[in-house]
């Protein structure tokens, strides 16, 4: 389990992969990959994540109201099956980008 973080600094984009269940036990790693990278533009890659909790989506959602940026903008890809689900179910595609 665990939170990987790439910046392209020219392009102002961040890829922030993440490994093995998303939930509280990633809250300050998850939280490090966009801390001070406001006007950067996110990309939340889930195809390693088998499972997220609500503390998981609850770490997206703190993310996205810190960044301050408009629904949609954060971008959640590669997302396995039961993970979209979940996500779809909580209706996260209201408030990211899901493909």
């Amino acid at each position: 389990m665990s939170v990987e973080t790439q910046i392209d600094s020219g392009a102002k984009h961040v890829t922030v992969a993440i490994e093995g269940a998303f939930g509280f036990n990633l809250v300050q790693e998850f939280r490090r990959s966009y801390t001070d990278k406001r006007d950067y533009r996110f990309t939340i890659d889930l195809r390693k994540v088998d499972y997220i909790d609500s503390a998981g989506l609850g770490m997206l959602l703190n993310m996205q109201n810190y960044l301050g940026q408009p629904d949609g903008s954060v971008t959640i890809t590669n997302t396995l099956p039961q993970v979209k689900k979940i996500l779809l179910i909580s209706r996260f595609d209201k408030k990211f980008q899901i493909e």
